[in-house]
């Protein structure tokens, strides 16, 4: 676990800023202008880099203050879509609807590289980026085919789109563009042979493949089992079947969840089998959506028992997952998930002081 390696990385999604999530609302009721808007991300942005920075995190990333959700930020602006799409439903009866593309072309209205910028004007040290997988966004097709659109046509264009929103990340100074894959896990609740998670991770492959070896040493990928409202969409399934597929993905760098699983060490021992030598893991060591807070002790003792299944230069320490991933989530306090970040980052420093690191 080497400093050098910033061993601990801030995940990607902190709840939105109150004043912000007041300005939203009064924005679409036409209370304030744009222009006042646009000041109120500018400060939710500002005080979340700060916040993080000043809890020692050696990577920070925005919060995501600015995007409507991890999922949806490139369809910004989009006028071919149609609000029917996907449902995803969750564990505690509540769904998240996907829009539908009603006709093609597909191109995306907002990229990433544009949130980055708006951070590392702000950030005085080095700044990860989110990115949503293709798989993901796959599932804006419909069954039924677009006419005179197919879904082959569709799926180039979306890999043409992922591959220049992540291009644009690395390019724009990005530490680690991370790819968001909560999808695995909950494809295997819909095809339990796991068919349709082969085909999302060939397709996640089709992507990588446009890039180096060491472009792909800064891309990684994350997986859970999927977190809103303080509820899952599929930690009911059994993680080791995702995970030998999940490192078939030609990516360098992994972020697990890890914290909420009720077997960490099966888990641990099924990445150890799986993983790579080109490949680094970071294991979840705090879950969003407990409310307690994580203390320094426990987090280091997550990551020694980690560390007895995955060698410690190959290993560093994430959240479980983010923190109320989509805008309208309020289910977590700001106060709450930034005591968990402390503790992850000093829990993180007294493992790798246990371990000689």
């Amino acid at each position: 676990m080497s400093r050098h390696e910033s061993p601990d990385r801030a995940d990607r999604k902190h709840p939105k800023v109150p004043a912000l999530l007041a300005g939203i609302a009064d924005h679409a009721a036409g209370r304030i202008d744009s222009e006042a808007l646009d000041s109120l991300y500018d400060d939710a942005l500002r005080d979340t880099i700060a916040t993080l920075e000043s809890l020692g995190s050696p990577v920070v990333t925005d919060g995501e203050q600015t995007k409507p959700s991890f999922l949806t930020y490139p369809l910004a602006g989009l006028d071919n879509l149609a609000p029917d799409g996907a449902v995803i439903p969750f564990a505690d009866g509540h769904t998240r609807q996907l829009p539908r593309l009603a006709k093609g072309p597909f191109r995306y209205g907002a990229r990433s590289g544009e949130y980055l910028a708006a951070a590392r004007r702000y950030a005085t040290v080095p700044v990860k980026q989110a990115v949503i997988s293709p798989s993901a966004l796959s599932l804006l097709y419909p069954q039924d085919p677009i006419p005179g659109y197919s879904r082959e046509e569709f799926l180039d264009d979306l890999v043409d789109e992922v591959e220049a929103d992540i291009r644009g990340a690395l390019d724009g100074g990005a530490h680690t563009v991370q790819i968001d894959f909560t999808e695995g896990r909950f494809s295997l609740k819909l095809d339990p042979s796991g068919g349709v998670l082969r085909s999302l991770v060939e397709l996640n492959n089709r992507v990588l493949a446009r890039f180096t070896d060491s472009e792909r040493a800064r891309i990684g990928v994350h997986t859970c089992p999927g977190g809103d409202q303080d509820s899952t969409h599929s930690l009911d399934i059994d993680y080791t079947a995702l995970l030998p597929h999940l490192f078939a993905v030609n990516a360098g760098v992994f972020y697990v969840q890890l914290a909420s699983e009720a077997d960490p060490d099966r888990v641990l021992a099924t990445i150890a089998t799986h993983l790579r030598p080109d490949q680094r893991v970071f294991v979840g060591v705090t879950d969003p959506i407990d409310p307690v807070v994580e203390t320094p002790t426990q987090v280091r003792d997550r990551v020694l028992r980690a560390a007895e299944h995955i060698a410690p230069d190959r290993l560093g320490t994430c959240d479980d997952c983010g923190f109320a991933p989509f805008g309208d989530d309020t289910s977590t306090s700001r106060e709450t998930a930034f005591a968990k970040v402390r503790a992850r980052v000093e829990g993180t420093a007294l493992a790798a002081e246990s371990l000689g690191a």
